[in-house]
């Protein structure tokens, strides 16, 4: 992503002491960052460390002459293209709720004119009072952007929502904010993970998709301003921000989910790795090998499941939809053909064979194969990465009308 100007401002909630670890992961994803702190953050992190990670001098007094001039709290505020709340706590939402401008941040707040983030962090009581739930319904009526509170633990020994989402999860809900709303107004349905096919009470076919490249997708069509449906098969990854998630276990299961969500989607991609094939009849109990003579072998009758992707594609109109292919041999011949078999816009398709890409690794290597006989061969990127390539080619297809 271009690097951006991201303000972090932190209240005072004992959640602050993950600040600096926020300010280094955007650091990481390439982002400017400077700090503002209330008052009472000061008593939970120290702004040297916030200085030390961000390389910035950190601004926490409205009044401090030695710090007004070129960064006063108006130059703060016209100088971020992104400003994180984080954390924050009750009192300062009710401040931002009531514009009211007492200290550095709540000034900067009233003064931006750039989106806001807000990551709020509280006691569970305080959270679900009335008072907060009204303060939070005003700040959303403006267009204030909220990630979490998460449920757990919380500092105070009670146990419930209010945590602060982790620093990793903020940055990633900052970046959706960052990218601009090109699929704004588009809903995507995305299929990710492989389908188990029950052949008894504990035993399944399946298969070694982790669902990282359709989890990718996902997240980024939520970057880009999408309503973003997840339909997830056998897969431990966590929910991307912004995105709802539909969980199932069979091809059937993943045939029903998507057709449920169908009628309303523009965009489909269909990434999940769907078993062909299923146990004709699964036992509801445990097979036991004390059933079978010692040394016998054991006969499964496999039947075809449906082809989800050829379904949806008889049921196209006008919209887009993207197939993939994991293949281990003849990888374009064997896209083409599939490509001519589905009837979709674009197959994307990558060789399961090399180590370092594919199944169950964060990078791939992809082709882009197109009806038109094209193919566009993509490096070894980052799967995030071949998302972002994915939704810049969906973009000029749909601006094209091809599709």
């Amino acid at each position: 992503m271009e690097s951006r100007r991201i303000l972090l401002a932190i209240s005072g909630g004992i959640a602050a002491y993950k600040a600096p670890e926020l300010v280094r992961t955007l650091r990481r994803a390439g982002h400017e960052v400077r700090c503002a702190m209330t008052p009472e953050a000061a008593r939970f992190v120290s702004s040297l460390a916030l200085q030390a990670v961000s390389g910035e001098t950190v601004r926490s007094d409205l009044f401090d002459a030695g710090e007004e001039g070129e960064i006063d709290h108006i130059g703060l505020a016209d100088w971020a293209d992104l400003i994180v709340v984080a954390p924050c706590t009750a009192n300062l939402l009710a401040k931002m709720a009531h514009g009211l401008a007492d200290d550095l941040v709540t000034a900067v707040l009233l003064a931006t004119k750039a989106p806001v983030l807000v990551a709020p962090a509280m006691n569970v009581n305080m959270w679900s009072h009335p008072a907060t739930q009204t303060n939070l319904e005003i700040l959303r009526g403006r267009g204030i952007r909220f990630v979490g509170p998460d449920s757990g633990e919380l500092a105070c020994g009670w146990e419930g929502l209010g945590r602060m989402s982790d620093p990793g999860v903020i940055a990633e809900a900052a970046a959706i904010e960052l990218v601009p709303e090109t699929l704004a107004g588009q809903v995507v349905l995305v299929t990710a993970g492989g389908t188990a096919e029950p052949i008894d009470a504990v035993r399944s076919v399946t298969n070694r998709s982790s669902g990282k490249m359709g989890f990718a997708i996902a997240s980024e069509a939520a970057r880009r301003g999408a309503d973003v449906v997840l339909i997830a098969g056998v897969t431990s990854l966590e929910t991307p921000h912004g995105v709802r998630r539909v969980d199932v276990q069979s091809a059937l299961e993943m045939r029903d989910a998507v057709f449920a969500e169908f009628e309303a989607a523009s965009i489909v991609v269909k990434a999940a790795a769907v078993a062909d094939f299923r146990p004709i009849e699964a036992s509801d109990r445990k097979i036991k090998k004390e059933q079978l003579d010692e040394g016998a072998s054991m006969t499964l009758e496999l039947v075809q499941n449906p082809d989800i992707l050829q379904e949806i594609c008889s049921r196209k109109e006008n919209r887009t939809i993207v197939g993939f292919a994991a293949e281990s041999h003849d990888v374009v011949a064997a896209a083409q053909r599939k490509l001519a078999r589905k009837g979709c816009d674009l197959i994307v398709a990558n060789d399961i064979s090399r180590a370092d890409a594919g199944f169950e690794v964060d990078e791939n290597a992809v082709l882009f194969v197109w009806p038109s006989g094209e193919v566009e061969e993509l490096p070894l990127l980052p799967k995030t990465g071949v998302a972002a390539q994915l939704f810049d080619r969906i973009g000029k297809l749909r601006d094209s009308g091809d599709s």
